[in-house]
């Protein structure tokens, strides 16, 4: 069974920094470009990051970028984020994804078609 599980959230301060963990298991995705996204409290799902399959290519959320950074390990079949300089506006269940259909960047959620349980996030003093 292919699944994805999401490890690392946590509640932490601001300025603090966190790295979640997404570990795959019952099929490999290292041809696949892997996501994450966030869904805070009463807000729909967003687009946080996402990596092409060989990690040669990376995007992020503008609300991100320079804070972020995602990588893989394709022989672990594990994807990473790293939060730095978190913000209480960062608060959000996080999700690992996968879109195994593609090979190259994608933001939009309906293109991914495996997704983690999510991992609590919450950025507060």
């Amino acid at each position: 069974q292919e699944q994805l599980v999401e490890s690392g959230g946590g509640l932490v301060q601001p300025g603090d920094s966190l790295r979640l963990s997404c570990a795959a298991s019952g099929r490999t995705f290292s041809l696949s470009t892997m996501g994450w996204f966030r869904q805070a409290p009463g807000k729909e799902r967003e687009f946080v990051a996402a990596i092409s399959w060989n990690g040669g290519g990376t995007d992020y959320a503008d609300s991100v970028k320079g804070r972020f950074t995602i990588s893989r390990d394709n022989a672990k079949n594990m994807v990473y984020l790293q939060m730095n300089s978190l913000k209480p506006e960062d608060t959000a269940v996080y999700y690992c994804a996968a879109a195994t259909s593609s090979y190259t960047i994608v933001v939009v959620s309906w293109k991914y078609d495996y997704w983690g349980q999510g991992t609590q996030v919450t950025v507060s003093s």
